[in-house]
């Protein structure tokens, strides 16, 4: 069993490459998680044990101890976001901390982009590079994103074989092993074939020169993981969103998931169908993204509705 220390790392990492994280809050929650894994530790249990039960009454002791309101909201946050990896991640078969509710939480909603701002950042990454090869590879990144809204981990580590044949559809990989069908847009299909090219033409004179083997990855790494990590992808993306004048700490790569939701909930897409493509285990999860909808539903009824009040001309 792997130990909670390296789960709280392993959430820490994923929290600061893909939610873009700030290193306050990662520090919050890591203090946080610490503590709530001694107190479960005294009690012979930890993260894989814990039931809804054992989360109460760590929040009831938190309490009795004489932490503020504020605190144990913010205690139960970071419980919460840690479950919800936990379940993405396929290490906990249920999330135990779903239906619990806290002192002065809540629900905030999404931070997301507007469509001009994405527009911008994609027209940066297409001209944002050292070389040809690094604007190609930036623009199907960016392309890809957000007309799939794959996770960033899930982006990074596409198999190159999933990309061959100029597909409609990219086969993807999500937490848990779950996989799911997303299809891609037509800059999106321009986007990545003409990065396959540059990287198929790259890997062919590396294979002449002998200077390396092959990659069985999209976007080739020279790390560990053999691919494009998601730490490079954070700083690449933040180094976007200055070239196209928009403030780095408002863009992340789960911001642009966020927009990617948004827009198609704008454009009239179906609350269900955007829970498989974003890959969402329950509808539950999806349906904090139909804030969206209030202006959109108001304009319909006010346009449509038979008995209602138009405005005198």
């Amino acid at each position: 069993m792997i130990s909670d220390e390296n789960r709280i790392a392993a959430f820490l990492e994923a929290e600061a490459a893909e939610a873009g994280a700030a290193r306050n809050t990662l520090l919050a929650y890591g203090r946080d998680l610490v503590d709530f894994s001694a107190w479960l530790g005294a009690r012979g249990l930890g993260f894989e044990t814990a039931a809804q039960g054992d989360i109460e009454a760590y929040l009831v002791a938190c309490e009795a101890s004489g932490l503020a309101k504020s605190t144990r909201a913010r205690r139960l946050s970071s419980i919460r976001q840690l479950y919800r990896f936990a379940y993405e991640e396929g290490w906990r078969a249920e999330n135990p901390s779903l239906r619990l509710s806290g002192p002065g939480r809540s629900k905030a909603l999404p931070k997301t982009l507007s469509l001009a701002e994405v527009e911008a950042l994609l027209a940066a990454a297409a001209a944002h590079g050292r070389n040809e090869g690094e604007r190609l590879r930036n623009a199907c990144l960016m392309e890809l994103l957000y007309a799939t809204g794959m996770r960033v981990s899930e982006l990074v580590g596409l198999p190159v074989a999933a990309a061959r044949g100029n597909p409609a559809m990219l086969m993807v990989r999500g937490k848990g092993g779950k996989d799911r069908m997303v299809p891609l847009s037509r800059p999106a299909r321009e986007a990545l074939a003409a990065w396959l090219a540059c990287r198929d033409a790259a890997e062919e004179a590396a294979r002449i020169a002998r200077r390396a083997a092959p990659s069985r990855y999209l976007f080739p790494g020279s790390g560990a993981e053999g691919h494009l990590s998601r730490q490079q992808f954070f700083v690449l993306l933040k180094g976007l969103a200055l070239a196209a004048g928009i403030a780095p700490t408002r863009v992340s790569p789960h911001v642009l998931r966020h927009a990617f939701a948004t827009h198609l909930l704008e454009g009239g897409a179906d609350l269900r169908a955007i829970q498989m493509l974003l890959g969402h285990a329950e509808l539950s999860t999806t349906e904090i993204y139909t804030h969206v909808l209030d202006a959109r539903l108001r304009d319909l009824v006010l346009t449509h509705h038979p008995l209602a009040r138009k405005d005198e001309k």
